[in-house]
């Protein structure tokens, strides 16, 4: 697994061995990074089931300038928190490592909001629209902001009152959802 552009362009990252964390593909990753537009001057990224840190890494890496991780498996962390030391990045990252529910409801206590929410939940915990009501209404979600669902491509995604399906894109196994807010 690598950083594919930006300044710290085929970087190598570490990754968790065996099946506790599935990294996004180095396919689904340029697709995302293609669709939100390649290079960034600003903007913060809240990354839910971080695994490795990859997404939040290769968004500052493209000039994101800071990015909240949230990850519960205490391994996981580990490998996130090297992979964030070996770019020397540890003053653009903050890590959580709590449940996603848990780190929402800090992050709205503390009215912090984020260009791009990106979430890759395990697959068999279905719970994508889930996100997409706790997201929608909250203020997490800047108003030009992207929510990015990564979800099973059977893994029906429904619009909520605060937030719309601008894209979906299929990947083999794995479904894209780009959702935003509605104004």
């Amino acid at each position: 697994m690598r950083i594919t552009a930006g300044k710290h362009r085929n970087r190598v990252l570490k990754s968790l061995t065996g099946d506790v964390t599935r990294p996004t593909t180095d396919k689904v990753k340029e697709a995302v990074f293609s669709k939100l537009g390649t290079y960034f001057d600003s903007g913060r990224i809240l990354d839910l089931f971080g695994g490795s840190g990859a997404i939040s890494l290769e968004a500052i890496s493209r000039g994101f300038d800071s990015a909240v991780i949230v990850e519960k498996n205490r391994s996981a962390c580990n490998i996130i928190n090297e992979n964030v030391s070996l770019l020397k990045e540890n003053d653009k990252v903050t890590v959580f490592n709590c449940s996603y529910i848990l780190a929402i409801n800090r992050l709205k206590d503390r009215n912090d909001s984020f260009n791009l929410i990106y979430a890759d939940p395990p697959y068999r915990f279905n719970i994508g629209n889930e996100l997409v009501e706790l997201i929608g209404g909250s203020d997490l979600l800047k108003t030009d902001g992207y929510l990015i669902l990564e979800t099973l491509k059977e893994e029906e995604i429904k619009e909520s009152d605060d937030l719309y399906i601008e894209k979906q894109a299929l990947y083999g196994i794995t479904k894209i959802t780009y959702l935003r807010r509605r104004k």
